[in-house]
């Protein structure tokens, strides 16, 4: 097919052009770079945590009245949660977990007082049963005694000197992957390394170094109250978070239950956001593509109206219906890769303003551009076929008809 005709024709619709070609350009740019966006929410959002999610929840317990202990409590409490009917494993924690957006952390250094640390890290203050009731996988080394596990409150905040730390954070600090034995300093505190975990994320899900996070052998009690991380057996979490919550109720009366939440509960919470982000970018994208699509078939009906008596006179000549429609479908492609073209540098501009007004911002990966063209491409012919089906079906005769 010769294009002189096509872009002879287009040239007496200039305007037409130019506003579906600039349309085209937008939609590949903020398509692309929100599919980008999408894809950086969607990884974020399912990335493992390290932990077993699905089986696990916490519940938290805050004492009240004189006559409170919350260490004796805490003792009772898990011996009474260990032995309860479809427990796996019950430990007590400093409320955090990942993705639960609040909790201790600091920076650790390979020198006492280091002036910077080498590793900004989360603090889980665990004991011995942390690793079963987590659910996670040790990978080196040895896990907690019992009487390695210190009780630390607000008048006493020694804890043991010992640590378990993730793999991310071993390879860090010693890039040779052998950290047990090897020493780790909290400003001054010494600690030495005796396990690894293979991963544990930090509570908060925009942190860049979210791999890096130690465990110190403590129970944490700030004032009267105290926090548990308990295992169910797989399929039983709900019906052992009521169990649980009633035998803590009537075990003391001294006391509130409160904040229980399954870890599941916890991750979709802490990924909200992402997730409204990706639903309002999908549906922009979506909107963009049909009111796209929409602006090429009226554009292209437009243009079957006009030249009805054109089209009659090319098939009273010998056209067929297959060059007709090729036509138009030609005529389409060249306005869309007009618009691509343009749009391909809007997408990388678009993605370097992003870049640096945007924290946590990416370049776009290349790939992504072609991935546009082929989408519009698609969408334009598409779009296009109604009204050159229509077009191609104009008899001959409307050539011999006054206008």
């Amino acid at each position: 097919m010769e294009f002189r005709p096509i872009l002879s024709a287009l040239m007496r619709s200039k305007v037409a052009m130019i506003l579906i070609g600039l349309q085209v350009a937008l939609t590949l740019a903020i398509m692309c770079n929100a599919l980008f966006i999408i894809n950086q929410r969607l990884e974020r959002m399912h990335r493992p945590s390290g932990m077993n999610e699905t089986d696990t929840f916490i519940v938290g317990s805050y004492g009240f009245g004189s006559g409170f202990n919350v260490q004796t409590t805490v003792d009772a409490d898990l011996a009474m949660l260990r032995n309860l009917p479809g427990v796996v494993d019950v430990a007590m924690t400093n409320g955090m977990v990942p993705m639960g957006q609040s909790g201790w952390g600091s920076g650790v250094g390979l020198q006492p007082n280091q002036k910077q640390a080498t590793a900004r890290t989360a603090y889980y203050m665990v004991d011995d049963h942390a690793i079963n009731a987590y659910g996670l996988k040790l990978v080196a080394g040895r896990n907690f005694k019992p009487e390695e596990i210190s009780f630390m409150t607000m008048n006493n905040r020694k804890t043991s000197p010992v640590a378990i730390i993730t793999q991310a954070l071993a390879l860090k600090l010693f890039p040779d992957g052998n950290a047990i034995g090897k020493q780790i300093y909290d400003e001054n505190e010494p600690f030495t390394i005796i396990g690894v975990v293979d991963a544990l994320e930090k509570p908060w899900v925009d942190a860049e170094d979210v791999e890096y996070s130690v465990m110190w052998p403590t129970h944490l009690a700030y004032g009267n109250g105290s926090t548990y991380l308990i295992r169910a057996e797989p399929g039983r979490r709900d019906e052992v978070m009521k169990v649980v919550e009633a035998k803590l109720g009537e075990s003391n009366q001294s006391r509130i239950v409160r904040s229980m939440r399954s870890i599941e509960k916890v991750r979709a919470q802490a990924y909200a956001n992402d997730r409204a982000m990706a639903i309002i970018l999908g549906s922009v994208i979506a909107a963009l593509l049909t009111i796209t699509a929409l602006g090429i078939v009226g554009m292209a009906s437009f243009w079957v109206a006009q030249r009805t008596k054109q089209i009659g006179t090319r098939r009273a000549l010998g056209a067929t219906r297959g060059s007709i429609l090729r036509y138009f479908q030609t005529e389409n492609f060249v306005i869309t890769t007009c618009g691509l073209l343009l749009g391909g540098l809007l997408t990388y501009a678009l993605s370097l303003w992003l870049l640096t007004h945007v924290d946590g911002a990416k370049l776009l990966p290349w790939y992504y551009v072609p991935i546009g063209f082929a989408c519009l491409w698609l969408l334009g012919q598409l779009a296009v076929l109604g009204p050159a089906t229509r077009a191609s079906r104009v008899p001959p005769a409307v050539a011999t008809r006054s206008v």
